[in-house]
Parts: C-alpha cells; structure tokens; sequence
C-alpha cells in the first residue's frame, strides 16, 4: 500500500514559478516509478511528467517539457515537481500517482496509488 500527500500549490502569476512536493508513505519507494498528472474544471486527468525508480529517466507531456522538471529523493520519499513559465492554461489540480516499477518504461497511465490533489491557480 502507498499513500501520498501533495503540497505546495497555491497562486501563482503568470510566468511565476513553483515547486510541488509529494510524501510517499511506502516500505520501499524506489520500486516506484512515479508520476504527476493535473485535471483542469471540465477536463480529463492528463499527464504531466514521470520519474523512474531510480530517477535516470524522465517523461513529460508536450506542453510542460522545458518548463516543468521532476525530481525525486529516495532517501525521504520525496518527489518533486519544479513549475517553471507558469501560463493561465496550468491552472488544474495537481495529483501525485505511483505504480510499481516493472522496468524503467514511464507509462501515462495504469497509475495504482493517488494523492488527494493540490490547486494549482495561475492568474493572467
């Protein structure tokens, strides 16, 4: 069982930056692969960005790459999602998943454990 708590959403202005974090309560966090999705009102859960296991690889979604970068610190069950260039259209909630890690991959979905969300509002 994993459970997970997101923090450090809030608003924001546009062109802002800011930095998510994510607790993971598990026996063994490092054979989590682990990810960030976001759903805006009146759309579907996407996803933003994944981490391996170990943190060699990353994946992001087109419209955060070379703004958004994901983190992890297996050592305190950490991951992290540094927020750069905020626009309007990031403004969603904000969700931590984790799925067992089969293999390096970074999948988009088929996420097992989810944290409640935190807002993320970016003003114009």
């Amino acid at each position: 069982q994993v459970q997970l708590v997101e923090s450090g959403g809030g608003l924001v202005q546009a062109g802002g930056s800011l930095t998510l974090s994510c607790a993971a309560s598990v026996r063994t966090f490092s054979n989590y692969n682990m990810a960030w999705f976001r759903q805006a009102p009146g759309k579907e859960r996407d996803f933003v960005g994944g981490i391996s296991r170990s943190g060699e690889s990353t994946n992001y979604a087109d419209s955060v790459k070379g703004r958004f970068t994901i983190s992890r610190d297996n050592a305190k069950n950490m991951v992290y999602l540094k927020m750069n260039s905020l626009k309007p259209e990031d403004t969603a909630v904000y969700y931590c998943a984790a799925r067992f890690a089969y293999s390096t991959i970074i999948v988009k979905s088929n996420y097992n454990y989810w944290g409640q969300g935190t807002q993320v509002t970016v003003s114009s």
